[in-house]
């Protein structure tokens, strides 16, 4: 999980002055994401209680009394958040600068509404399965109506999309997603048929390196 956060010249651009929001369940790796991305920055950490974590309404408002600069969300969640807004009329209070997206496919429509609500906030979006520790590609979504990318590797990851022989496909041709690099796990635990068929050999690495294979 190191490798998300190493850089000084980290993509996120986050601080000491920051206040991040720990939302998510210690059971969803998205709050790694949230604990070690506040207090490896030197940030104040507001854990989210889980029934404030329930309740949109409540939600914002702890937002807007503890000042978050930092909220981590899937986008059905922000779609919930924007409901609540809307009825409250609390956008003004609040203090968010990135709002990051994981977890689910994030919307051109999402991203425009933040925009809307929050013209100082930037949408950030994090793509990764559970098997790559927590993302592994990561980048700043415009408000341009276009459907969002999930970004650029992270530091230490490796991304390619292949074809059924593991041969990489032009621009605009469909293949399927797989992820290399230091935050692959080892497998599935009890699970060796498994593991073997998602985690295969890394025809473009080093001799026993492997890459998973997305779906």
């Amino acid at each position: 999980a190191l490798r998300l956060f190493r850089r000084e010249d980290h993509w996120l651009e986050c601080g000491p002055s920051d206040v991040w929001a720990w939302f998510h369940s210690y059971a969803f790796d998205f709050s790694v994401w949230e604990i070690w991305g506040a207090l490896l920055t030197g940030a104040r950490l507001v854990v989210v209680p889980r029934d404030v974590s329930r309740s949109p309404g409540e939600l914002l408002h702890l937002l807007a009394r503890e000042q978050v600069t930092v909220l981590s969300q899937t986008p059905s969640a922000f779609d919930e958040l924007l409901v609540a807004g809307a009825e409250t009329g609390i956008w003004p209070r609040l203090a968010l600068r990135r709002v990051v997206f994981g977890g689910e496919a994030l919307s051109a429509r999402a991203v425009s509404e933040l925009h809307e609500v929050l013209p100082d906030c930037r949408a950030v979006n994090i793509y990764g399965p559970t098997e790559t520790t927590v993302h592994a590609t990561v980048g700043y979504v415009e408000p341009d109506g276009n459907p969002p990318s999930i970004g650029r590797p992270v530091d230490g990851s490796r991304v390619f999309v292949l074809d059924a022989s593991l041969r990489p496909v032009l621009p605009g041709v469909t293949g399927e997603l797989y992820v290399a690099g230091a935050g692959l796990g080892r497998g599935y635990l009890a699970r060796p048929g498994l593991t073997a068929s998602r985690f295969v050999a890394n025809p473009f690495g080093e001799p026993g390196e492997r890459m998973y294979r997305t779906g």
